[in-house]
């Protein structure tokens, strides 16, 4: 389709609002004298004083526009300006802001944080909650590294008690447990080592164990394609543990069938068996 053009300015407009509305900030800052204008940005109609001329009654049309249909940066919290290519900071670069979180919990807590053994804990434990977390930073893609194989093989590949260490959404204290995963491949097969890193992937977060359960199931069905993936964890929660009920003794196991694992009852008995075997 060609773009639109205005007849009485000879701007095009492209069909996207957040460029149009650029493009229309751009020339209205060279037909507003500078005396009488403010900064005009795309996403924010700012007050300009004196009559308006038609480049910012365009202008203001283009932001509502962009306000009722939605650019995709309208609670976006790094948007500045004009840089609609923009990424958020490093996780590392949160750390300050972390640390001084951790220095006011801790003066919340009735503590002093410039006592000796506190001095550096907000800083350590910032770094911790980063580690903890760091699933965030992680994908699929970057995990597997072509670790795809063809091979003719269409039996069933299990890989168990891979160790799970996660952090619960709700208390931010932290579960853990183990985890078996087991997959019916269809011609394609995964290195061994990569479920045990789609685990940490997805652990390395704040997570409830429901969710991380199909959150791996569904990344080894995306990574292989197989007839079936089944996921069992088993895990031990803190929040029940030292606060709330305080049972000490109680585990949680969830699991997630796919495919023939979800169908077929002596294919996921047969799964069972093996996790269950010692």
């Amino acid at each position: 389709m060609k773009p639109q053009t205005s007849e009485q300015n000879g701007s095009a407009q492209n069909g996207d609002p957040a460029a149009d509305a650029a493009s229309v900030a751009t020339e209205a800052a060279a037909t507003i004298p500078t005396a009488s204008a403010d900064v005009a940005v795309a996403g924010a109609v700012v007050p300009v004083t004196g009559a308006k001329s038609s480049q910012q009654l365009k202008l203001e049309m283009l932001n509502m526009e962009l306000a009722s249909n939605g650019s995709g940066h309208e609670k976006c919290t790094f948007h500045h300006d004009l840089e609609l290519d923009h990424k958020p900071p490093t996780r590392e670069a949160l750390l300050p802001d972390m640390a001084r979180s951790y220095r006011l919990l801790l003066g919340g807590l009735g503590e002093n944080p410039d006592r000796q053994g506190l001095i550096k804990t907000p800083e350590r434990a910032a770094k911790a909650m980063l580690f903890f977390t760091k699933g965030y930073d992680q994908s699929l893609e970057d995990v597997l590294n072509g670790a795809v194989f063809d091979e003719d093989h269409d039996e069933m590949v299990v890989v168990k008690d891979i160790e799970m260490f996660s952090m619960c959404e709700h208390h931010l204290v932290p579960f853990y447990g183990k985890v078996s995963i087991g997959y019916l491949p269809c011609n394609k097969i995964l290195g061994l080592s990569k479920l045990a890193r789609i685990v940490e992937i997805f652990s390395r977060r704040l997570q409830v164990q429901e969710r991380l359960t199909k959150q791996i199931a569904v990344a080894v069905t995306q990574a292989v394609q197989p007839a079936g993936v089944a996921v069992v964890v088993e895990g031990v929660h803190m929040c029940m543990v030292m606060r709330g009920v305080q049972k000490i003794n109680s585990k949680t196991v969830t699991s997630t069938m796919l495919g023939v694992f979800r169908d077929d009852p002596k294919t996921r008995e047969e799964f069972l068996n093996l996790v269950n075997s010692k």
